[in-house]
C-alpha cells in the first residue's frame, strides 16, 4: 500500500513539473542603450524627470499647497482639546490631504487644463507645459502670501523683482510655507482660547474645593468635549479653515 501511494504522489508530481513547464514564465529586463537621436534623450530625460517628481511628492505637497496650514490647525485643535492621541495621527493626516484636495481642486483643475492635457495631446512641449502647470500653482501661493514674508526672502535673495512674474519660485515658496505657518499659529491661537477659559475655571474651582491632587484635565476633559459637540465645533473649524484661504 506504501508503495503504490509513493508511486502515485511521484506520477503526481512529474506530471504537474510537466504542465509548469509549458507555462511562459515571463522575463523582466533593465538595459542601456545608446540613443539613436535627440529624442531618445529628451525622453530619457522627461522620465527622469518626473521620477523625481514622484521622489519629492509628499515635500512638494506641503511646501506649495494648504497642507501645511490645515495639519498644523488641526493638530492644534488636538492639544487644545487635551485628548492626547485622539483623533490619532493617521485621521488627522488623512483628514488633511482630503481638505488639501478640497482646497486645491481649482488650482489643480487649471494645471490640467493648461498644461498636462495639452501636453498629452503633443499640443505643447515639455517645457511648455511645465511652465504652464507652474503659473497657476504661482498663482495661488501669492494669494496666500504675505507681504512681510515674500520682502523678507527677497531681501535676503538680494532680488528685486518689479513684477509678480519676476519673483523667483525658490524665493516664493519658503515666503509661502512661513505665511502659512503663521496664519495656521494665528487660528491656532483663537481655537486655545475658549478651552483654555474652561481649564482655569475648572483649575479654580477645584483649588477652592481643596481637591489638589485631582488632575484638572481629568475634569475638564468632559467639558471641554461638551462644549466642542454643542457648538458643532468640527463644522465650525474645517469651515473657518477652508474660508481663510483666498482663493
Amino acid at each position: 500500500m506504501k508503495r503504490v501511494s509513493l508511486f502515485v504522489g511521484l506520477l503526481l508530481l512529474f506530471s504537474c513539473a510537466s504542465y509548469a513547464a509549458q507555462i511562459p514564465v515571463p522575463k523582466l529586463t533593465v538595459g542601456i542603450e545608446a540613443a539613436k537621436g535627440p529624442k531618445d534623450v529628451a525622453v530619457t530625460l522627461e522620465i527622469i524627470f518626473l521620477l523625481t517628481i514622484l521622489t519629492l511628492a509628499p515635500a512638494i505637497l506641503v511646501m506649495v499647497t494648504s497642507f501645511t496650514r490645515i495639519v498644523v490647525v488641526l493638530s492644534l485643535l488636538r492639544s487644545a482639546l487635551g485628548t492626547q492621541q485622539m483623533p490619532p495621527n493617521q485621521v488627522i493626516i488623512g483628514l488633511a490631504l482630503f481638505l488639501t484636495f478640497f482646497v486645491m481642486a481649482p488650482t489643480w483643475n487649471k494645471v490640467y487644463q493648461q498644461a498636462v492635457s495639452p501636453y498629452m495631446e503633443g499640443r505643447v512641449g515639455f517645457e511648455d507645459a511645465y511652465n504652464a502647470a507652474l503659473k497657476p500653482i504661482r498663482e495661488f501661493m501669492f494669494s496666500q502670501v504675505r507681504e512681510k514674508d515674500l520682502s523678507l526672502f527677497l531681501s535676503l535673495a538680494k532680488v528685486k523683482p518689479k513684477t509678480r512674474g519676476d519673483v523667483p519660485t525658490y524665493v516664493l515658496i519658503p515666503a509661502f510655507i512661513t505665511s502659512e505657518l503663521q496664519t495656521a499659529f494665528e487660528i491656532g491661537f483663537v481655537i486655545f482660547i475658549p478651552f483654555l477659559i474652561i481649564d482655569l475655571v475648572i483649575s479654580s474651582i477645584l483649588l477652592s474645593m481643596g481637591m489638589i491632587m485631582l488632575p484638572p484635565v481629568m475634569i475638564s476633559l468632559p467639558f471641554k468635549l461638551l462644549l466642542f459637540v454643542l457648538v458643532n465645533g468640527w463644522d465650525l473649524v474645517i469651515g473657518s479653515l477652508i474660508r481663510s484661504f483666498r482663493i
